[in-house]
């Protein structure tokens, strides 16, 4: 992807550039589903949370997805680890809920094996039942992880993306100034909700901006004027929403920009501007002047998908600021709630006989390139029929080999 050419406002993609999108069958297909789990969603860094999310010892956080469970927790010295949340013994969940404290160690629900925080094995309960059990190897297996301005990723298998740092670093630059390292957790700002959708779906909407005028109100009364996406390029996107001049007609929106304290710590072109970077395949980190956000899919079927979040504040928040980002996030919670229909609409018509693609505008072209992306990691999604029953993986097999990756 690294010959694609980032779009800035007011330059138009390539002449001639193909305006379809993903046939329809790949927002459906149970077959292409197993096959994006194993290619994508296990061999692509994920962020799980930020740093300090976790920061004491017993802290943990855990994430699933691709079938796989992760374990992100903090020694008692105070070093950052990374497991399967999987026993030993029968492969039970080692820590349940999405996060909190353990103590000084965790133990098995089901029969009790405790392990150290640092993942060794301290004993397996009734162990005169069992013959000797050496406590490194009968430990936690690690997952590799990845600590990028605070934020956790982990990856399942190898891939073909280079380390988060390397896939990051085309912003890395531009997003020093907002202190990531030492950014706070929003108490309750975490959230997780089903819809009835494909992931792809999801991410669909989320990858143009052609929408915000007709659908996000609040969002077009922010920034609608000056929005602009910039195509993926190895596997990173950036969205620019420079703030509106003049008068802002929702309560919300009027009262965030006079409220919204100057962020001094910002250089002046992104202190009124929101900065979203979409990392393939599935996340957004966001950048505000008040808060940073995260938000990602995480599928569950080709029907159905989690989207889960959060918020991060300013280690040094003022009163003002606090304010500004309570109004901000009533703004993104609209918008929210208001992509998730349209992305269960999208999925329904992918179903309807009438059917017949999508038909892009230069606007959408950052959605074409998010199609580019997948295609070059699963090229069956170049077919506009679905392949027969039972075929689809050796389709793909065959196009890797004819065509390349």
């Amino acid at each position: 992807m690294s010959d694609q050419v980032r779009t800035r406002t007011g330059t138009k993609p390539p002449d001639d550039w193909d305006r379809r999108g993903l046939p329809g069958w790949t927002y459906h297909s149970d077959e292409l589903f197993d096959l994006e789990i194993a290619s994508i969603f296990r061999t692509h860094w994920q962020c799980v949370c930020h740093v300090n999310d976790v920061a004491g010892p017993g802290d943990f956080q855990t994430f699933d997805i691709a079938g796989e469970r992760a374990l992100i927790i903090r020694d008692s010295a105070g070093t950052l680890r990374a497991f399967h949340n999987l026993c030993r013994h029968r492969g039970s969940r080692i820590a349940t809920g999405t996060h909190g404290n353990c103590g000084n160690s965790l133990v098995c629900p089901y029969h009790g094996w405790t392990y150290n925080l640092d993942g060794t094995l301290r004993g397996p309960a009734r162990s005169e039942t069992f013959p000797p059990l050496d406590n490194a190897e009968w430990g936690l297996k690690p997952v590799e992880m990845e600590v990028w301005n605070g934020f956790v990723f982990v990856r399942f298998a190898p891939g073909p993306q280079g380390s988060v740092a390397d896939t990051l670093a085309c912003v890395a630059g531009e997003v020093a100034p907002y202190g990531l390292p030492d950014l706070r957790p929003v108490e309750g700002s975490a959230y997780s909700e089903q819809l009835e959708a494909n992931w792809k779906a999801v991410r669909d909407v989320d990858n143009e901006g052609y929408h915000v005028r007709q659908a996000h109100p609040g969002l077009d009364d922010l920034y609608g004027r000056k929005y602009y996406d910039e195509p993926y390029v190895d596997g990173i996107a950036r969205s620019v929403g420079p703030f509106n001049q003049g008068p802002a007609r929702r309560w919300s929106v009027r009262n965030y920009r006079k409220l919204l304290p100057e962020a001094t710590w910002l250089p002046e072109s992104h202190r009124r501007l929101w900065l979203y970077v979409g990392m393939f395949p599935n996340q957004v980190i966001g950048f505000y002047p008040d808060s940073v956000i995260m938000y990602q899919e995480v599928p569950l079927s080709a029907d159905l998908t989690t989207q889960r979040g959060a918020i991060w504040r300013r280690k040094d928040e003022s009163r003002q600021l606090r304010v500004a980002r309570y109004l901000s996030g009533r703004i993104d919670r609209d918008a929210v709630e208001e992509d998730r229909m349209l992305a269960m609409w999208t999925c329904e018509a992918a179903r309807s006989s009438a059917y017949e693609g999508v038909f892009l505008s230069d606007l959408e072209y950052g959605l074409r390139t998010f199609h580019d992306h997948l295609r070059l990691f699963l090229p069956v999604m170049r077919e506009e029929k679905e392949p027969a029953p039972g075929t689809l993986r050796s389709v793909n097999e065959c196009l890797i080999s004819e065509f390349g990756p």
